[in-house]
């Protein structure tokens, strides 16, 4: 039931992988369908003699066995965002270390067509990620379909897992009154977004708490043309936060347009820490999310749920972020 890596050489049975590794084949089953019941050292060197033969399982063969494809979904409305693109990158990731394959779906036509074509895909379970998350509550959810939801509150009762995105963008604007201005605007993202409400709270809150009136934000939609349009509106700010990296790009290259230099004139910090935004002029300070974490979190909350691992509770797990310096901050420039 299982191909050699190489063509032409025939099917390695699981009878040849327990001759290998001098065990029997239910132990070679048993390491096969992920169970418990093997000790560390056997499992090991199981592996080895899969590895060695060229062992691959066939996944719709097991499937008839245990019920389970082992093929987990991901629901998403885009993958043209950054952090929706590297989210992918770390489902499938983690996905593949814990040997489930990963199908991805949009929900263009709505949640309830993306569950349906999960459900004809025969997929055990499914993350729902950021901007789909809030279609989630509203939608019929098909029985037997595990979900775990990023970037949701954990009010409902299904896991969820999301960055500390008020506690980053806390981090951000602290920083940037440390630095001496007397206040800072905000390029929020969309209304509808959870991490950007989230991120619009952690602001607004450590401004407040500081006796200061936050200013109206402005809104952009996460790209950084949307980041170029909004500096118009942010004339007037020493210091502005942005909900992410690409609209601080855009809005530095409105500064620029209109003599302002960053930071002599405006400091500027983003948000995810993207890998070019080492590489922006000037180099981005940013909130850094840990999209590896984030990915291993879900997944393994998935799986648990789909294994039957007990859990007493829906979990919520909040990923922690951290503020990255670099060149785009300084104090306020001097009164003229």
């Amino acid at each position: 039931m299982a191909e050699r890596a190489s063509a032409g050489r025939g099917r390695v049975s699981m009878a040849e992988v327990a001759a290998r590794a001098g065990v029997s084949g239910q132990t070679v089953s048993r390491v096969v369908n992920g169970s418990p019941r093997v000790d560390p050292a056997t499992r090991a060197r199981v592996e080895s003699a899969m590895a060695e033969l060229g062992y691959r399982p066939h996944r719709a063969a097991r499937a008839l066995r245990t019920g389970r494809s082992r093929t987990i979904g991901l629901v998403v409305t885009t993958l043209a965002t950054v952090g929706n693109s590297r989210m992918l990158q770390a489902t499938a990731e983690a996905a593949a270390e814990r040997g489930y394959a990963l199908t991805v779906v949009t929900a263009a036509d709505g949640i309830a067509a993306a569950f349906t074509q999960l459900g004809e895909q025969g997929v055990d379970g499914a993350v729902v990620l950021n901007e789909a998350s809030a279609l989630v509550p509203a939608a019929q959810r098909p029985d037997g379909l595990h979900l775990v939801i990023v970037d949701a509150d954990s009010e409902g009762d299904l896991p969820t897992v999301h960055s500390d995105h008020a506690g980053g963008a806390a981090a951000a604007t602290a920083h940037l009154l440390d630095r001496g201005h007397r206040t800072v605007h905000h390029l929020a993202g969309p209304a509808d977004s959870f991490a950007a409400a989230e991120r619009e709270r952690g602001w607004r809150e450590t401004l407040v708490t500081a006796g200061i009136r936050p200013p109206e934000p402005v809104r952009g939609d996460w790209t950084s043309g949307s980041g170029h349009a909004a500096g118009g509106g942010l004339s007037a700010a020493t210091a502005v936060f942005c909900a992410n990296d690409q609209m601080a790009l855009g809005l530095v290259r409105a500064l620029a347009a209109t003599g302002r230099r960053v930071p002599a004139d405006v400091s500027v910090v983003g948000f995810d820490d993207v890998p070019e935004a080492a590489d922006y002029l000037p180099p981005l300070t940013t909130i850094r999310q840990d999209f590896t974490q984030l990915g291993q979190r879900a997944v393994s909350a998935l799986v648990a749920s789909i294994e039957g691992a007990t859990v007493a509770a829906p979990s919520s797990a909040v990923v922690p972020t951290a503020l990255v310096l670099r060149e785009s901050t300084a104090p306020p420039p001097a009164p003229a």
